[in-house]
């Protein structure tokens, strides 16, 4: 048996992951706010309510983490909410509110196993190569981004960037080979509180790719009918490049 916590607004749990009540685990049953977090025992699962309110889902998340709190989170979503979290959040699992008794259980057995360590955090992105992270600086090839001086530069000459602009390169950068919709761009880099619409990525994208210049506009690239990821420039494709470019050049004999 497995001491478990659900955070909800709901006024009926049972509603949120009506599976848990066919299981043999103790459930403790606390809203889904800050105050919560200094009721919550010491060793427990939580079970975080994020099926209609992401934002304060991912901000109780961030309070766990800077808590220094080691707990568990698993996240109960609708099918679009998966389209909203990543590895960011910090979070052990996710599960669907109509997932049946034995899905929920075998989550809970993995997120057993796996301790209290978020599932992101055991396995290192492929896409991560090549980006390296020294005192708040990102750098991929010639660009770098300070995300402490909130600058970027290309080739050493700084890029004149606005603050939207500047965070959209960021986040992608931070994210190297990972393709991003613009529902999700939008709410992660302009907030669940945005009204506008996704029109307004693509004018950030094209305005990036601008300052980027033509050599590395490519940088930025689109998945058709998806979204955008950041291409890391692949250095060995260039130097392999360089090198054939230096043999087919004429001597001076």
């Amino acid at each position: 048996m497995t001491d478990l916590t659900l955070m909800t607004f709901a006024s009926n749990p049972a509603s949120v992951l009506p599976s848990l009540a066919l299981l043999s685990h103790r459930v403790r049953v606390l809203p889904m706010d800050a105050a919560s977090l200094v009721k919550m025992p010491e060793n427990t699962i939580l079970f975080l309510d994020a099926r209609d309110d992401l934002a304060t889902a991912k901000t109780l998340c961030n309070l766990i983490h800077a808590s220094g709190l080691s707990t568990p989170i698993v996240l109960i979503l609708t099918e679009g909410g998966f389209t909203v979290v990543n590895s960011q959040w910090g979070i052990a699992d996710v599960v669907v509110s109509t997932a049946s008794p034995a899905e929920v259980e075998g989550r809970l057995r993995l997120v057993s196993e796996r301790g209290n360590a978020p599932a992101a955090a055991n396995t290192a992105s492929a896409g991560d190569k090549g980006v390296t992270n020294e005192d708040g600086q990102i750098r991929s090839g010639d660009l770098i981004v300070d995300t402490n001086g909130y600058t970027a530069s290309l080739h050493g000459h700084p890029i004149d960037l606005a603050y939207k602009e500047f965070e959209l390169l960021k986040y992608l950068v931070q994210h190297p080979g990972r393709v991003f919709t613009r529902a999700q761009l939008l709410q992660e880099v302009w907030g669940y509180d945005y009204y506008g619409g996704t029109r307004t990525v693509d004018v950030h994208i094209r305005r990036l790719r601008a300052k980027l210049g033509g050599e590395y506009e490519h940088l930025i690239g689109t998945v058709r009918n998806v979204g955008y990821r950041f291409d890391p420039p692949d250095d060995e494709s260039e130097e392999s490049a360089a090198k054939s470019a230096a043999r087919q050049a004429p001597t001076d004999d």
